[in-house]
């Protein structure tokens, strides 16, 4: 109902009581708003009830405001612009401490991912990625930075990594031009979902590969192509999206994998910390 929720309250509108006419035309024009009011807020703002506004979400399906109040929350946050995205944070976050809410809002968004994300899709992950013939990893935008650091480490690990360029989209589909059947791509998407990031996974989906997405919802674009999903919250904080939950799903396939490769993985740091030290790669601390 994400998509088409306002497109249910206009078609319905003329069915609801005068109280819920309030809120469905409240909601039409200032939805970006609505969607982070608590049902007695938004009722106060309209001038009816609290107990209005929850017969209002019932009427219009859902099992309750909250889960109304999640729906026009994944519309603002797929749909808005950047400037509009500024606007509606600025009006969440008010008057009160700016880290203490941007922090309470990553520990809600890892408190979810731990309680959301199936560890049977973890499991069934790593052992894709540890049968895969080459790993092509796809992450751009605010991605890209996860994506990286998630190449960094898979890098120590196997020999057969590919990290796309987030270059141009032709150049991109030329780094994958060999991806095949037995390849597995991790595809990281968020919200604002790119189009590039999708696009790669349908060609690799189409090549035969594994697909395996890091996103925010299994119903995501991204989450529909892949074989396997790995749930990662993903909360709105001003024109950034929080990346905490995701990196610490990241961190959980690094450390699933490496756990799996343990005696490969020690050779292989054994001969980095010789080379480091050799090369004076870090800073020596008395």
């Amino acid at each position: 109902m994400v998509s088409d929720i306002l497109t249910t309250i206009q078609n319905q509108i003329h069915t609801f009581s005068k109280g819920q006419k309030l809120i469905a035309n409240y909601i039409l024009e200032s939805y970006d708003k609505a969607a982070f009011m608590t049902a007695s807020k938004l009722g106060k703002t309209v001038n009816v009830s609290e107990s209005t506004v929850v017969r209002f979400a019932a009427e219009l399906g859902f099992d309750g405001y909250p889960s109304m109040q999640k729906t026009l929350q994944e519309l603002v946050r797929n749909k808005l612009t950047s400037v509009q995205r500024i606007e509606v944070a600025n009006d969440r976050i008010g008057n009160q401490d700016v880290v203490a809410t941007v922090l309470q809002s990553d520990i809600n968004a890892i408190r979810m991912t731990s309680e959301s994300l199936d560890r049977r899709e973890m499991a069934a992950s790593v052992d894709a990625i540890l049968q895969a013939k080459h790993i092509y990893i796809v992450g751009v935008r605010s991605s890209a930075a996860i994506a990286s650091y998630l190449n960094f480490y898979f890098r120590n690990i196997f020999q057969n990594v590919c990290l796309v360029n987030p270059a141009a989209t032709s150049e991109m589909f030329e780094q994958m031009l060999r991806v095949t059947r037995g390849d597995v791509i991790i595809g990281i998407s968020l919200p604002r979902y790119s189009s590039s990031t999708v696009k790669l996974m349908q060609y690799a989906r189409a090549s035969g590969a594994v697909v395996i997405a890091i996103t925010d919802k299994r119903d995501a674009p991204a989450g529909k192509l892949a074989d396997h999903v790995l749930l990662a919250k993903s909360d709105m904080v001003s024109v950034v999206d929080s990346l905490v939950a995701p990196m610490s799903v990241v961190n959980a396939l690094i450390v699933s994998v490496g756990r799996r490769q343990e005696k490969q993985l020690t050779k292989t740091f054994e001969d980095l910390e010789r080379i480091w030290e050799d090369y004076e790669v870090y800073e020596r601390v008395e």
